[in-house]
């Protein structure tokens, strides 16, 4: 490594908006994040869909019926076996 342009890779404290602190390292003395996995909903277990503009229930909705519809639609122009 040449001396002088790599930076300090130093112990740094990571802050999060819900209070948890944890250590870690990186070049930069403190880092703030948003979410860690003390809050994060994937490790608390409660995960929520925020569907604000309903765009789940428009899906369920519009494909309710279907299934495996699009499996069983015969191409264009293919000919129907002979039986």
């Amino acid at each position: 490594m040449k001396d002088g342009i790599h930076p300090r890779y130093q112990d740094t404290l990571a802050r999060c908006g819900c209070g948890n602190t944890f250590t870690t390292r990186s070049t930069v003395p403190e880092i703030k994040v948003d979410i860690c996995n003390v809050c994060h909903p994937f490790f608390t277990g409660k995960l929520k869909f925020v569907d604000t503009a309903g765009r789940i229930e428009k899906f369920k909705s519009k494909f309710a019926g279907a299934g495996y519809a699009s499996l069983k639609k015969k191409k264009a122009g293919a000919e129907a076996p002979a039986s």
